[in-house]
């Protein structure tokens, strides 16, 4: 796991002194080396830079950029299968002079250009210079596991595993991008391909961009995606060899994962993820694992006991640790430097309060990410095919006058809602899903933490809507729930759990690995029948067989809990100064982003205990801390 960044500038104005700067800013992703290739053209400036956290092959003569015949590589991420892909090229004659993966990227490249990517098994975002063709090429992986951003704006191009590097170069112009405000705001994060800086983008999963310096001419295309997994047809399959078969190829997703040459460890919630994971890792293991968990005070957010039991029954190595307020508060004010965009997932918090306790102990964790989306996990996945089965084929006026009807009546007059958790925030999804016309935008809806119209009175400037995932055409053949499936895969999946793991792992130089998303195991579990994911409601049923195996159901089975903290409790509490510094009506209207009489109000009536004011509060608030940090 590194970080790496550099520069094609057309206006030869860039250094190679610029170009350190901007990797030192990035010094927490690769503390173990640092180096940078530059060189100066008649008609352009060219700079690569890499900070090393070292993982495979530790000596120095694997420190990048590394060099091979007429090309130069920079490498962020894994190649967990480069040994095989090695022996395959000795075959036909090369010679290596590392043990590393970035030298097998290299010289697949040779052999197969192009092709070579599909080879690969892993976790990357690689930029390969080929110097006689004054030719960039940059892919990124196919789940989005490792990120890359990119800036192109009159003759400069720049690109970099986090924004913060861009802010080094002169020449960038930190413009805030409405539109992408406006999806954090509604999601609580910026999807890909936007980016909160116009001219600034994210490289897509599955995706490779070339830029041509002849030409200036910049492209992106498509070398991977997930909806072709959907695609094939559903295979005809008993339940006993789905649960054997599926078995198989996790087992070996997973062993991949444990390549290195330095200690690894496993996040364990106790949930069926992670315990999916931690026990198909320790049912074969000489050792015992490392496993760790982070517990909290406050006994609903707690699954700290749950994890130390299935530990034990597992027979890992386990450490769990307690996290306090203090903790927290001491998390809060770093989190803008490690997320250098607006970011709105408050188990960013834990995560990196969890990467903090096993950076102790090992350089490589494991976290169980990706197994809601493959295998439908998520609550919304039955609510949405329960709404679709309910009101999709009603006429558009009579969904229309359902809506407007249900938002005459406040859940609260129901005695049987009032005192259920965020009913307010759950009756106004469940609202506009009876208004949504198209089933596939039922996962938008349920997505969103802030309708359009409320958006257009919180924010001061005009927006559009740009496209997203959300948004993509799905092919017809796919099942309502293939669809949401996918497009999950695509967008929160991404630009949510990936994001929030490889800041948090990358702030204390831990090395995240994402077992789940080894392309064969979506490409494995989207062929299976839908009946294997969610079965008479029961959510994750072929994933939950397998674990049961190795953990009794009875230890299993409980509510789907989730990474989060008592937010709620925390900031009425202890962290309400927060509010009072960003929130107040000086500091609001002063700035010119938000209206101020909509946050105040629903400051107020999230004071007053209306809780499902909490996300939307704490979006602004993660926000205008960043704003803070980045932009004054």
């Amino acid at each position: 796991m590194c970080g790496i960044t550099g520069f094609i500038d057309f206006k030869t104005n860039s250094s190679e002194s610029l170009l350190k700067n901007m990797l030192g800013t990035m010094n927490h992703r690769g503390p173990d080396g640092s180096g940078v290739f530059f060189r100066q053209k008649d008609k352009f400036a060219i700079g690569l830079g890499h900070t090393r956290l070292s993982i495979i092959d530790l000596s120095s003569s694997a420190n990048q950029p590394l060099y091979y015949q007429d090309w130069v590589i920079v490498f962020n991420g894994e190649i967990y299968n480069y040994g095989e892909i090695k022996k395959e090229l000795e075959v036909l004659g090369h010679k290596f002079v590392t043990n590393s993966d970035t030298e097998v990227i290299l010289h697949a490249w040779e052999v197969w250009g192009h092709e070579a990517v599909h080879k690969f098994i892993g976790m990357f975002v690689f930029v390969i210079y080929h110097q006689p063709e004054q030719t960039l090429t940059i892919y990124r992986d196919r789940a989005g596991v490792k990120p890359l951003y990119y800036y192109w704006h009159e003759g400069l191009f720049l690109f970099a595993s986090e924004l913060k590097a861009f802010h080094q170069h002169p020449q960038f112009q930190k413009e805030l991008n409405q539109d992408a405000l406006a999806l954090f705001i509604k999601y609580c994060y910026v999807p890909a391909p936007h980016c909160i800086f116009r001219n600034c983008f994210k490289l897509e999963p599955g995706q490779f961009l070339t830029l041509t310096t002849d030409d200036r001419l910049l492209t992106t295309n498509l070398y991977w995606n997930v909806n072709n997994a959907y695609t094939k047809p559903k295979l005809d399959i008993g339940e006993k060899e789905a649960i054997e078969e599926t078995e198989k190829v996790l087992k070996k997703a997973f062993d991949y994962r444990m390549v290195a040459d330095v200690p690894v460890g496993v996040f364990l919630s106790g949930g069926y993820d992670s315990s999916a994971v931690a026990a198909l890792l320790q049912k074969d293991a000489s050792q015992k694992i490392k496993t760790f968990t982070i517990g909290f005070h406050e006994a609903k957010y707690n699954e700290a006991p749950f994890a130390k039991e299935v530990a034990k029954r597992l027979g890992t190595d386990h450490t769990e640790y307690y996290c306090t307020i203090e903790e927290a508060k001491a998390i809060l004010p770093s989190l803008p430097f490690y997320y250098d965009e607006p970011f709105g997932d408050s188990s960013a918090i834990p995560t990196t309060l969890v990467s903090q306790l096993a950076k102790k102990s090992v350089t490589v964790a494991l976290s169980a990410d990706g197994g809601d989306e493959i295998f439908g996990g998520y609550n919304r996945y039955p609510i949405i095919q329960r709404m679709n089965s309910t009101f999709g084929k009603l006429p558009q006026f009579t969904r229309e006058i359902a809506y407007q009807t249900t938002g005459l009546i406040s859940p609260e007059k129901f005695p049987i809602l009032k005192n259920k958790k965020l009913i307010g925030q759950r009756y106004n999804k469940a609202r506009n899903l009876i208004r949504e016309a198209n089933a596939t935008n039922y996962l938008k809806a349920m997505c969103s933490v802030v309708d359009d119209e409320n958006l257009a009175k919180l924010l001061i400037s005009s927006f559009e809507n740009p496209l997203t995932y959300f948004d993509e055409k799905t092919p017809e053949i796919l099942s309502l729930l293939d669809r949401v499936l996918a497009k999950d895969y695509k967008t929160y999946m991404v630009d949510d759990i990936l994001t929030k793991v490889d800041r948090a792992t990358m702030s204390v130089s831990l090395e995240g690995r994402e077992p789940f998303l080894d392309q064969n195991i979506i490409e494995w579990v989207a062929q299976l029948p839908n009946h294997y994911k969610i079965n008479n409601g029961n959510k994750k049923y072929l994933l939950k067989e397998i674990v049961h195996k190795y953990l009794p159901k009875e230890m299993m089975d409980r509510p789907k809990a989730g990474f989060a903290i008592p937010m709620d409790e925390w900031f009425s509490k202890e962290l309400a100064e927060y509010f009072s510094v960003y929130f107040n009506k000086t500091y609001l209207d002063k700035q010119g982003i938000f209206n101020s009489e909509v946050v105040l109000r629903w400051t107020s009536l999230y004071q007053s205990g209306k809780k499902e004011y909490m996300t939307q509060l704490w979006n602004i608030l993660m926000f205008q801390m960043w704003y803070a940090k980045w932009m004054k």
